[in-house]
């Protein structure tokens, strides 16, 4: 098992080799990753999906790679060049580097030099990752902004408000792991589940990194911020060509990303499945280990096109209620309850059974009790000024603008008019000057 000592002590062509290595298994699970996408949603919806471009259709993604690369750049007049430049490549590099900290296997030789595969490890490995995904929210923002038109730009501020609300949920769903791993380092956590998988113990944290990461990469149903039906293509509407191929290379490196930090922080890491490292000796060691970490992987993955073909899109305000009243909330108290049952179970030898009775069902009927509650409704009418609503409107928490026809009516002398009224009036005031 390799520990934060094995780290940094690699001679330099070895690093070289692990770098070029991250980087071509990135693109490869990218070009991959597309294509599995086309094909099963192909299949969800009874058709073929890509088989011309090699065998199964396998080269597909590459030519369309090719493609985009050589299709005319364009520049919008109005945009600002430098930052509309930079923004692409500030979304693509934290994708690539966040994979730096991600264990594919335990150590192994290279050239009879002996090496951890992972790239490089740090006592804060896990705090790496949210750090690089927080960066890539620059790339959105400055995308839309530089581009010098509307859409875009709503489309960057939607990514800021939904990329840094889902963060948060995101990282409240690993607090937990590092109560029961002890440490941030990603190769501790996978050490320290050789027993027993974090996912089994911890499955309520997992239910939130599962919504919060689709969220955080801008993924169906939670798309918005490329919202076709009511922002043309989002932030990188105004993209061609290279430029927009990176947004894309970015995009699906950060689902490989999120999808292999949940293999290494809720489903073992590299470790065999179903109990076959104890059945088998070999199962855990040598190169054998990158099949099970990648396999794992793609799971998470499928699950991230299954949701594409499946769910709708949410509308946007329903979209961040969802993420800081429910997602925020659960993983506030289930922090607080696993921190109770690890002390409880270290401090005071509870059992598993008495944490559960006494701790765990009295927190878990609060939290029903919670989710089941009803939102407050205005208490006077007085309200509806604040929530922008007409009295011919249903009453809802989502502040919905006057129409023309339904303005509250206002007072012009002795007579009562709407603006429709009004506008009426004043016609015909201007025909019988005429």
């Amino acid at each position: 098992m390799p520990t934060l000592e094995d780290f940094g002590n690699d001679v330099w062509w070895i690093i070289l080799i692990k770098v070029v290595a991250v980087f071509v298994i990135l693109v490869l699970m990218t070009l991959f990753t597309i294509w599995l996408e086309r094909r099963v949603v192909g299949r969800m919806q009874q058709r073929i999906g890509p088989n011309r471009v090699g065998p199964q259709g396998l080269l597909q993604s590459l030519a369309d790679g090719l493609k985009l690369a050589f299709k005319e750049d364009i520049m919008p007049a109005l945009a600002d060049k430098p930052v509309y430049f930079l923004a692409p490549i500030i979304a693509a590099i934290p994708a690539f580097l966040a994979f730096s900290v991600i264990p594919l296997g335990p150590e192994v030789s290279i050239f009879g030099e002996r090496t951890p595969l992972q790239l490089t490890d740090a006592p804060v490995g896990v705090l790496i990752v949210l750090a690089c995904a927080a960066m890539g929210v620059y790339g959105s923002v400055l995308a839309g902004w530089a581009s010098g038109s509307t859409y875009p730009l709503l489309g960057g501020l939607r990514s800021a408000a939904q990329m840094v609300s889902y963060e948060v949920g995101m990282g409240l769903a690993i607090v937990p792991v590092f109560l029961y791993a002890g440490s941030l380092s990603t190769s501790e956590v996978v050490a320290s589940q050789e027993n027993v998988w974090h996912v089994f113990p911890l499955f309520v944290s997992f239910v939130i990194y599962a919504v919060a990461v689709v969220g955080e990469t801008n993924r169906a149903p939670f798309d918005l911020p490329e919202a076709e039906s009511e922002l043309v293509g989002g932030f990188h509407t105004e993209y061609s060509s290279l430029k927009f191929a990176l947004f894309f290379l970015a995009e699906y490196i950060n689902i490989v990303t999120v999808s292999a930090l949940a293999a290494t922080l809720f489903l073992g890491g590299w470790r065999a499945p179903f109990g076959l490292g104890t059945l088998w000796a070999g199962a855990n060691e040598g190169w054998l280990p990158i099949v099970w970490f990648l396999g794992k992987v793609f799971a998470v993955i499928f699950v991230f096109i299954w949701l594409r073909g499946t769910l709708p899109r949410l509308r946007y305000d329903q979209f961040m209620q969802f993420g800081w009243k429910v997602l925020v909330p659960i993983g506030l108290l289930w922090i607080v309850v696993v921190a109770t049952l690890r002390t409880l179970s270290r401090e005071y030898d509870w059992s598993f059974v008495q944490s559960i009775v006494f701790v765990g069902i009295p927190l878990g009927i609060v939290l029903i009790v919670m989710l089941v509650l009803p939102d407050r409704e205005p208490e006077s009418e007085d309200d509806d000024e604040v929530y922008g609503i007409v009295p011919e409107q249903p009453k809802t928490s989502y502040p919905i603008p006057p129409m023309d026809l339904l303005v509250p009516t206002k007072v012009a002398g002795d007579r009562v008019v709407t603006r429709a009224g009004a506008t009426a009036a004043n016609s015909a005031a201007d025909d019988s000057e005429t």
